[in-house]
């Protein structure tokens, strides 16, 4: 009796909110750069679509690939380090929640950090990935060198002085120059933060947003629709040891059982209660909201910096961000707060805002200007559409720019009106990469290429 073999079933892949979801036939975990140019080399013979892809925290399919799909996990950790100029050589597959362990035996730290850390640092730089606050820039400012394998294979090491314009485009690549291996950054000696939570008017808050920003190291707020106040939280850095400035001089170091009941029993368990609650009954989320808002009360604590940055989050949902003008963040706040309360949304999550210093990298979303970044959830049960749209049409009135890991609808046509090097960088995915390889049809929309052929 003939028997015809059958094909090996397909791996799922799905993003962290479940909302993007792929079936790559190949699905690798190099351990060694060997074995990864094994594996492009063999992709590139094949003819074959290449994706890396590290905690897919990404809400965009940016990393979905239906044929090739590669995790750099088994690539993680720091190759070098240089305690008199800061600089710390990482493997590209390095977790962001592992690198303060590996940094502390050197008294360094990441710079600035954003509220999430289970991102691949590949994934962080190559999205515009941020934190807050306007004596800083994203990731990809931080970069001070990068590594790059190609379809071949062949390792590219970039620097500002080795091949430097090719390094100047790829600090944000998207993944589509090729597989980015090693990342150097310039690292800072390691700081606590002094952190501020206090509860604030919104309309007290909008009017002088840019003056509470300046004044301080790091300054975020979030606002739940359908209340008149927001959470502010303001952080001041201090070195280890250091009295804080002023009235901070006495906050004290938090309990670590505090800390974790608030983390994760307040801010991740009676959220979730809260969404779950306003999913299935929506005419009760402004009351809610109301009552959540209600209960959080101002408090001061000290914490090392990475503790103070990140919050985890369980309970999932689908985000869209924005990079707006940091003179217009105000006003693209109160328009979309306007927009929730006319056309009768009930919205649960609250909307988040932050800033960072303008940088010269030329896909990063703060290019050239100051900004002012403006991020809406929906819970992973809710519709989004329409909100989101709404949204991205308030944000682009003002020369907003999407997040390139959160969503939006923005194709090449649009993005090279919102970055002066678009077509430069075009150009260099051209020349690296002229089968288009490392991309899918996603990719292919944001830089005008036809999806069944990977060309212009």
């Amino acid at each position: 009796m003939n028997r015809t073999a059958m094909p090996a079933p397909r791996r799922l892949f799905l993003n962290w909110s479940g909302h993007v979801h792929a079936h790559p036939h190949t699905f690798v975990r190099p351990t060694s750069a060997g074995e990864l140019g094994e594996v492009l080399r063999s992709a590139a013979n094949a003819g074959q679509r290449v994706r890396a892809v590290g905690a897919g925290h990404s809400f965009t399919p940016i990393a979905a690939g239906e044929e090739v799909m590669i995790n750099l996990d088994h690539l993680s950790g720091i190759i070098t380090v240089d305690e008199a100029s800061g600089r710390v050589r990482f493997h590209a597959g390095t977790r962001l929640r592992d690198i303060p362990d590996l940094l502390a035996p050197f008294e360094l730290a990441l710079a600035n950090q954003g509220d999430v850390n289970p991102q691949a640092l590949a994934g962080a730089i190559s999205t515009s990935t941020h934190g807050t606050g306007l004596g800083f820039t994203g990731f990809a400012g931080t970069v001070t060198g990068l590594s790059l394998m190609g379809p071949d294979g062949a390792v590219r090491r970039l620097s500002a002085t080795s091949d430097p314009e090719v390094f100047d485009l790829a600090r944000v690549s998207l993944g589509v120059l090729g597989i980015v291996t090693e990342i150097e950054l310039q690292c800072v000696p390691a700081f606590d933060l002094i952190a501020e939570e206090v509860v604030a008017d919104v309309d007290e808050l909008l009017a002088d947003l840019c003056l509470r920003m300046r004044a301080a190291d790091h300054f975020e707020f979030y606002w739940f629709p359908h209340t008149d106040t927001a959470l502010t939280k303001t952080n001041t850095r201090v070195g280890l040891g250091e009295i804080g400035p002023g009235h901070l001089a006495e906050a004290g170091v938090r309990n670590r059982f505090l800390t974790l009941l608030d983390k994760e029993v307040v801010e991740n368990g009676a959220l979730r209660l809260a969404v779950e609650l306003g999913s299935a009954v929506p005419s009760l989320v402004p009351r809610i909201n109301r009552i959540a808002q209600s209960a959080v009360s101002d408090r001061t604590y000290r914490a090392p910096g990475y503790d103070v940055f990140v919050t985890p989050r369980r309970v999932r949902f689908n985000e869209m961000e924005y990079a707006v003008p940091i003179e217009s963040g105000a006003e693209v706040v109160r328009e979309i707060r306007s927009a929730i309360e006319s056309r009768g949304w009930t919205i649960s999550f609250p909307i988040e805002v932050r800033s960072a210093a303008a940088d010269d990298v030329p896909l990063s979303t703060a290019h050239g200007r100051e900004t002012m970044y403006i991020a809406v959830h929906r819970f992973v049960k809710d519709e989004f559409a329409e909100y989101f749209r709404v949204v991205e049409q308030i944000c682009r009135r003002h020369g907003g720019r999407p997040h390139w890991g959160k969503m939006h609808t923005l194709a090449a046509d649009d993005l090279c009106e919102l970055y002066p090097r678009f077509d430069d960088f075009c150009a260099l995915r051209e020349k690296l990469d002229p089968q288009a390889m490392f991309g899918n049809r996603f990719t292919d929309s944001l830089f005008g290429l036809d999806s069944r052929t990977g060309r212009k």
